[in-house]
């Protein structure tokens, strides 16, 4: 029961097997019947029918052809061999039937295992047809076999018998399978995860980075096929795509919609590379472009592509498309474990920033406030006279608020996500301007943000370098103004956080913490963390993320007072 379970492939020998035997039986039941070698033509043209199961088991018509020759041959087979075998030994009346109607199973088995229910009703149809043609172009004593009790019987028998094997077959085989054991949800997870970190640890480098990985795979190209211009996407939010690495003379600003007319678009819904005599970028390139574009296909699911462009006619032939297939196949592989990773990363951080949020809403800071409300009380219940411990009550309440405050804002930071709509600069904008207004802070922004959009991993990191950065300026640097500037141009993103305070001197430890928490979120995503002064005064700190486009850039700059 097992080998019918596990599909076609394993069912071969099987059917090649009851095919012989059955063929082998029935040839010596219908002599021994008979006593007639004369019969053993059908067994003969049972043989035939069987051929295409033996000899074109994959053809999608020749197959069902055969199966339904074989139960044509044994109805017809039937009424012949039981007028032959009508007064022969014990067999009258019909009942010689017997001798072939048995190999009728074995159509009817095949067609069940394969899961084709419809066909196998048909089948018995025909087979019901070609008894009653067969039992009535034959005769025995002078009557029609049809007419035949044990005719009847005989063929009603193994009509029911294949009715049961054509609509049973896979109820039964379900209930003989031993129920598959459910998992239990944290039991598996945790299984994965060990899973997946031995795994990471034996990777060449250790490394699950799509970026890192999609760099790789552009290096390795470059030896195999031509371009002046090549880049790695994969899928993002809303049927959009995200650049993971790009190389060139000149950055291109890639098409990253699925629903355009592009090469692009044909490669993610076929499956199949394309080449194009135009440049898959949003605004055409001049002159001749050969654009090759090929998808990553992990299993079913595609998971990227890669684009390769040169400025020369017919540069892909069918020979170098071959040859970028062959490197793109097992770096598709790798690309899928990557972005998973970075999903389940992802998830866990997210999920982890929120338990800590809840933790300190519903714990510490619910306290806090109580210890305030009792620093209210107590001040209202003084006694005349008692100055100097009313002055120490109001202190005291003010450095509560002031930590209630901090605490508001750190929940307000691990709550913040980007969202898939917004983007990155929205994100970072609605940040700085909550924290500008608590401080009393005169807030610069300057953005310059490309429609496409990092990769959801990324953008979260660069979100949280700025929020560190914003907040180190806010707390330690005394400054009046902070100047915020957001630039997108995926791959590239560059994040820089100025202030007008007093800079990174000895008398502002305590951001050095911070300094080292960012520094180790850049290094993930390979990216570059600089620290500079601010003249005349003040502090600049930047990420930036790959390498700038080469092209004059158009940005919206906004000033807001005061935080707003």
């Amino acid at each position: 029961m097992p080998a019918q379970a596990s599909g076609p492939t394993r069912l071969r020998p099987a059917e090649a097997v009851a095919r012989v035997v059955m063929l082998v039986l029935v040839a010596v039941l219908t002599l021994t019947a008979t006593e007639d070698p004369g019969q053993l033509v059908w067994i003969a043209l049972l043989a035939v029918a069987a051929v295409p199961a033996f000899v074109a088991r994959e053809h999608p018509v020749l197959v069902p052809l055969g199966r339904f020759a074989e139960v044509v041959v044994t109805g017809l087979a039937a009424g012949s061999i039981a007028a032959s075998a009508d007064g022969v030994g014990l067999l009258d009346a019909g009942f010689g039937a017997e001798a072939i109607l048995p190999y009728l199973a074995v159509p009817l088995l095949t067609a069940a295992l394969h899961r084709r229910h419809t066909e196998g009703a048909a089948l018995l149809g025909v087979a019901a047809v070609a008894m009653v043609i067969g039992g009535v172009t034959n005769s025995s004593n002078g009557h029609p076999t049809l007419t035949q009790p044990g005719y009847l019987v005989a063929c009603g028998q193994w009509l029911v018998l294949g009715a049961i094997i054509t609509f049973a077959a896979e109820t039964m085989r379900q209930l003989l399978q031993p129920p598959e054991p459910t998992p239990q949800p944290y039991a598996e997870a945790t299984r994965l995860l060990t899973q997946l970190r031995s795994v990471a640890r034996s990777l060449p480098g250790a490394t699950l980075d799509p970026g890192g990985i999609s760099e790789h795979l552009l290096e390795e190209l470059r030896a195999v096929a031509p371009g002046h211009r090549a880049a790695v996407l994969s899928a993002s939010g809303g049927g959009r795509l995200v650049v993971l690495a790009q190389t060139g003379a000149e950055r291109v600003d890639w098409e990253t919609t699925l629903d355009a007319d592009s090469a692009i678009a044909d490669a993610w819904a076929t499956q199949q590379p394309q080449v194009a005599s135009r440049s898959q970028g949003r605004t055409h390139q001049s002159g001749e472009v050969s654009s090759l574009v090929v998808p990553l296909v992990a299993g079913v699911r595609t998971i990227g592509l890669v684009i390769l462009e040169t400025d020369a006619p017919g540069a892909y032939p069918s020979v170098v498309v071959q040859q970028v297939t062959e490197v793109t196949g097992p770096a598709a592989l790798r690309l899928e474990a990557a972005l998973l990773f970075d999903d389940v990363r992802s998830l866990a951080t997210n999920e982890e920033r929120q338990r800590l949020a809840r933790e300190i809403h519903d714990g510490v800071a619910q306290e806090l406030v109580m210890v305030g409300y009792g620093i209210d009380n107590a001040q209202a219940t003084l006694p005349e006279g008692a100055e100097e411990t009313a002055e120490e009550l109001r202190v005291l309440r003010a450095e509560v608020t002031r930590v209630i405050t901090e605490l508001r804002l750190s929940l307000f930071e691990l709550r913040s996500e980007v969202d898939r709509n917004g983007g990155l600069a929205a994100a970072i904008a609605e940040y700085a301007r909550t924290l500008g207004t608590s401080a009393g802070l005169r807030v610069h922004f300057t953005f310059d943000e490309s429609t496409a959009r990092l990769p959801a991993a990324t953008e979260a990191e660069l979100l949280r370098i700025a929020q560190e950065a914003i907040t180190n300026a806010r707390k330690h640097a005394g400054a009046s103004n902070l100047w915020v500037t957001c630039t997108v141009d995926p791959p590239y993103a560059e994040i820089e956080v100025s202030d007008d305070g007093k800079g990174f001197a000895d008398e502002r430890p305590d951001g050095r913490y911070g300094l080292t928490i960012m520094a180790e979120r850049a290094e993930r995503i390979r990216g570059r963390l600089k620290i500079t002064p601010r003249h005349p005064s003040g502090t600049t700190v930047a990420v930036v993320l790959g390498t700038p486009p080469r092209r004059d850039s158009v940005r919206d700059s906004v000033s807001a007072p005061e935080g707003e």
